[in-house]
C-alpha cells in the first residue's frame, strides 16, 4: 500500500532530516521509499517540508497533493497542509507550536508536546525524532526497529556517531506515547 507523507516546519527543525531517517527506516523494512525535499530560500528560520512516498513497490512518483499522512512542526504547517491530508488520513502536530489545532473531523489527527519532551531530554532539537516515533507508533508504517536504523544509518553517516544513541532515544519518547493504539 503506498503511503504519501508529508512533513513540515520551519527551516531548523529538522524536518528534511526528518524526512532521510523516515525514508532510510523504510528502505530497511523492505521497502520502496522516496524523498522529495522543498524550502525556502533562507533554510533556517524558512518553510521548509518534505514528501515522503513509500510503498511495497517502486514509486512512481516523488510528489503528492493528497497526503494520507502529514507531520506539522509547527501552525503555519497546519494552516497549509491541513486541508491536503485526504480523508480518512492522519495529521499529526506539535501541539508545542501550534496555538490553533486542525478542526477536520474526517482526519485522524494527534497532538504531541513535542518541543517540551525535546527540552526534558537536553535539546529542542529532538523534537522531530519524536514526531517520527510519534508517527511510527500511530501509522505502523513498518516496524519501529526500522526506524532506529534509519536514524543509525542518518546519523552514522554524516560523522555524528554520538548523536545516533540520542535520536534514537527521542524516537523511543515519541512512539512510547501511541504505543498501545
Amino acid at each position: 500500500m503506498e503511503n504519501r507523507v508529508i512533513i513540515s516546519g520551519f527551516g531548523g527543525q529538522g524536518v528534511l532530516s526528518a524526512g532521510m531517517v523516515l525514508s532510510y527506516g523504510a528502505m530497511f523494512a523492505g521497502k520502496y521509499p522516496t524523498f522529495f525535499p522543498s524550502y525556502g530560500a533562507e533554510q533556517r528560520g524558512g518553510t521548509s517540508n518534505c514528501t515522503v512516498v513509500i510503498d511495497d513497490e517502486e514509486v512512481a512518483s516523488p510528489v503528492t497533493q493528497s497526503p494520507n499522512i502529514v507531520v506539522c512542526m509547527n501552525q503555519p504547517s497546519v494552516n497549509k497542509f491541513e486541508n491536503w491530508v485526504e480523508k480518512g488520513g492522519f495529521l499529526i502536530y506539535n501541539k508545542s507550536l501550534v496555538n490553533n489545532p486542525p478542526k477536520r473531523d474526517d482526519i485522524e489527527t494527534f497532538s504531541i508536546d513535542a518541543n517540551k519532551l525535546a527540552l526534558e531530554l537536553g535539546d529542542v532539537r529532538f523534537a522531530n525524532m519524536i514526531m517520527l516515533g510519534a508517527l511510527i507508533a500511530i501509522t505502523k508504517l513498518y516496524p519501529f526497529e526500522h526506524l532506529l536504523k534509519g536514524i543509525e544509518k542518518f546519523f552514522g553517516q554524516k560523522g555524528r556517531a554520538n548523536l545516533v544513541l540520542l535520536n534514537q532515544n527521542a524516537a523511543k519518547v515519541g512512539y512510547e506515547l501511541f504505543a498501545r493504539l
